[in-house]
């Protein structure tokens, strides 16, 4: 099997499919070289990519064009028994009639609207069923000392169906990138944290599954249970829009 991974830190995944049996990876390291992939894809490759930046657009539905069935884009929160659990109660009316979806996250990445917000709107993206946004709207900072890029940002997304997603993305240097959402319904409540913290002594360290590993094992097995193509062209125009807001400081149609 060929594999095809497009991402800005590679070897994370790159490694352990090269540890596979039949598995030939081709890897490039960022969205600049891209071409490799889209070779891969065209050939019938399976492709894992991570979300592009918000500049990326051509690329990114030049390898969605190609993909096919193939694709899928890095994001393990979605991936697990413990969102699947929390999805399916939600389709059940565990909660009611969901309205609202609470979202936070921290990166270690600059640009958190980039870099942090799809691990959230994937989320929000797979409950909801793919249902198309209609109006974003965003605030940023972006004093960073010296760095580029906004180190903070709230994002409110509100959908045609009356529903609402509010995300709130930071970095730190400590930021694992690992999301923690509520969906709020009209009777109860859920929360899914993708990285939850363990007490260890004094130290608190991360608990929870290994979510890089079951985003490869759904990956090679085609199981459908990452945002393909279609759903990271959702998120991607979100993201967009959130930098469109977050210059003029007013909502964005979609």
């Amino acid at each position: 099997m060929k594999v095809a991974v497009l991402s800005s830190t590679p070897e994370r995944y790159a490694a352990a499919l090269r540890g596979l049996p039949d598995v030939e990876a081709v890897v490039t390291a960022s969205w600049d070289a891209f071409e490799p992939v889209l070779r891969a894809a065209d050939a019938g490759a399976r492709v894992l990519c991570d979300h592009p930046s918000a500049d990326r657009e051509p690329e990114l539905k030049a390898i969605v064009d190609a993909g096919g069935d193939g694709l899928t884009f890095a994001s393990p929160a979605c991936h697990g028994e413990a969102f699947a659990v929390v999805r399916k109660g939600i389709a059940d009316g565990g909660i009611g009639e969901l309205t609202t979806i609470l979202g936070s996250v921290t990166t270690s990445a600059d640009g958190v609207l980039a870099a942090a917000a799809p691990s959230l709107l994937d989320l929000a993206d797979a409950v909801l069923g793919g249902e198309p946004a209609r109006q974003v709207y965003a605030q940023a900072n972006t004093v960073l000392s010296g760095r580029t890029g906004e180190s903070a940002a709230v994002l409110t997304v509100r959908y045609g169906s009356g529903k609402a997603a509010s995300f709130d993305c930071r970095r730190s240097p400590s930021g694992t990138g690992l999301p923690a959402v509520t969906f709020v319904g009209d009777k109860a409540s859920v929360q899914y944290d993708a990285g939850p913290r363990l007490l260890d002594g004094d130290r608190p360290e991360l608990g929870g599954e290994d979510l890089d590993a079951l985003l490869l094992n759904d990956f090679l097995g085609g199981n459908g249970a990452g945002p393909d193509g279609r759903a990271a062209l959702r998120t991607f125009r979100i993201v967009q829009a959130a930098y469109a807001s977050a210059r003029t400081g007013q909502p964005v149609d979609l």
